[in-house]
């Protein structure tokens, strides 16, 4: 098998194996919130601490893949994804568990940034159209059997085992990739932009860590404002510090280019609203319908299903169809999906929520594989390691800022809807912090239980009705983000911008082939090619 098609086969199986993680945790989360006794903050940030980190290391593995080499770099972040999922199989406390979470999101982040330049350096014309619509089904079938599997695992060995699976699989692909993948770098050398790394970090930590924040503590509190406008501080002084460096790692005027500023924003909305979604999702239908992890993934594959053949034939429309008529009707059906799933009451059943899973999941599936090849389509090929990773950062701060600004929608429209219906009720009226906090740790049994028994149809009936008011304001909130990008990126993607489509440019440096194995691995000296 040609090298190519080797590269293929490793990035697609260590990109199936990020996103599957993905998906799995989202499903294991009230779990692993029992299991730990993790409150709801924590649980958050076992989440947003993956996606922070991928955000905040993306671009600077993007830009390092384009000096030291593709595959030399793409092979570092197995080892240390794989390091990082054993980490978190071992972790005994909510803070080690976040910790090693950022471990792993590092590793994704270099897998992130490196996967599809790889791809964009081995694969050109009509193939490259191929390589890139099997990554989206590849991705399509992680995000489909993830929510499944997700359940199988942990209803059946434990959540701790949906990372420990992840060790085997990353040992194998760093094998195939020493002997297997060859690798390229761009010609152009220069050093780590330490000081846009720092104040990226800064900024995307602040922000996120505000949000939480406020999520318990309310956005008038001292703290929150504080850490919001160190937040826009670091960032204001991450973009001067990318005008003005010699060697950026992410170069701003790419923002100019009409085309990678609407795959930009698709990024950040497709992630920030069906995604960071699924996590209050998966709550509803664990803690506020009662379900267990199996049932759970099995209810959600009716929307996944659909995620990964949209994403089959989307990613064989994508080198025949101008991408703006995927990315951004597909976006506007993810939208009307979460608005299909709006209108959630207590005594709805989880089938009130199939025919959005549907419609969103095939908007998803529309999206993905053609947003991948936007990101690195409209530059030169010695700068898709930075576009690459552009790309990724956008997906993550749209999934971190997502998922924290929803814990705040969630927890101000569950305290509310609590303290409405049980204001008739004296002896429940006065313990609504604590019934909420109850919910918000996965325990609201425990407060039923602690009820007197004749109000305890009425508590229960007020957390069912609770869930149901947040699960809906959060379900609007994610649809109004999609809506919002699917227009502005049918308006900003335009053919012209693509690199395929603008003359050349003489003064771009050329591509050096990274050194790469014999063709026969058997007795070679692998390291050789690192």
């Amino acid at each position: 098998m040609e090298r190519r098609w080797w590269t293929l086969l490793v990035v697609c199986a260590s990109m199936f194996m990020l996103l599957l993680d993905v998906n799995v945790i989202v499903i294991a989360l009230p779990d692993i919130q029992r299991s730990l006794h993790a409150g709801f903050g924590q649980v958050q940030w076992m989440t947003d601490a993956y996606a922070l980190t991928l955000a905040a290391l993306l671009l600077t593995a993007g830009s390092l893949a384009d000096r030291y080499g593709r595959r030399t770099v793409f092979v570092t972040g197995l080892a240390v994804f794989t390091g990082g999922s054993l980490l978190c199989g071992l972790a005994q406390s909510a803070p080690a568990l976040i910790l090693f979470r950022a471990v792993q999101g590092a590793g994704a982040a270099i897998l992130s940034a490196t996967s599809l330049a790889l791809l964009a350096a081995s694969f050109q014309g009509r193939q490259r159209g191929v390589a890139f619509g099997v990554w989206g089904a590849v991705a399509g079938v992680a995000t489909g059997l993830g929510p499944v599997l997700g359940g199988v695992v942990t209803g059946g060995i434990g959540w701790r085992w949906i990372f420990l699976l992840n060790v085997p699989v990353g040992v194998a692909a760093i094998v195939i990739s020493l002997c297997r993948v060859e690798g390229s770098r761009s010609a152009r050398g220069g050093r780590v932009d330490r000081l846009g790394v720092t104040t990226l970090t800064a900024g995307l930590f602040s922000l996120v860590y505000a949000l939480i924040t406020a999520t318990e503590s309310g956005w008038g509190e001292r703290s929150v404002l504080g850490l919001l406008g160190l937040a826009a501080l670091c960032l204001a002084a991450f973009a001067v510090v990318e005008r003005r460096v010699r060697e950026p790692m992410f170069s701003l005027p790419l923002l100019r280019i009409p085309a990678f500023l609407g795959g930009s924003v698709a990024a950040v909305a497709m992630n920030a609203s069906l995604y960071a979604a699924f996590l209050y999702l998966v709550f509803y239908l664990q803690n506020g319908l009662g379900g267990g992890p199996l049932v759970t993934g099995v209810r959600l594959l009716a929307g996944s299903a659909f995620t990964f053949v949209a994403a089959v034939f989307a990613g064989r429309l994508s080198s025949r169809v101008p991408v703006r008529w995927l990315i951004g009707p597909g976006l506007c059906l993810v939208g009307g999906g979460l608005l299909l799933m709006r209108g959630v009451t207590p005594g709805s059943d989880w089938t009130h929520l199939v025919p959005g899973l549907i419609v969103s999941g095939i908007g998803a599936g529309m999206v993905n594989p053609p947003l991948a090849s936007t990101a690195v389509g409209v530059v030169p090929l010695q700068r898709s390691g930075m576009a690459s990773g552009a790309n990724q950062t956008f997906r993550q701060i749209g999934m971190a800022v997502g998922i924290a600004w929803y814990g705040t929608v969630f927890s101000a429209s569950l305290h509310a809807a609590l303290q409405h219906r049980l204001a008739g009720v004296p002896a429940l009226s006065g313990q609504v912090d604590g019934i909420a906090d109850a919910v918000h740790r996965g325990v609201q049994d425990r407060a039923v239980a602690a009820a007197a028994p004749e109000l305890r149809g009425r508590l229960t009936e007020a957390i069912r009705a609770g869930f149901a008011d947040s699960l809906n304001d959060v379900l609007l909130a994610a649809a109004l983000v999609a809506l919002v990008g699917g227009v502005l990126a049918t308006v900003l993607i335009r053919e012209r911008d693509f690199a395929a489509h603008r003359p050349s440019t003489p003064a771009e440096p050329e591509e050096s082939a990274e050194p790469s194995q014999p063709s026969q691995p058997s007795g070679a000296d692998v390291s050789g090619g690192r």
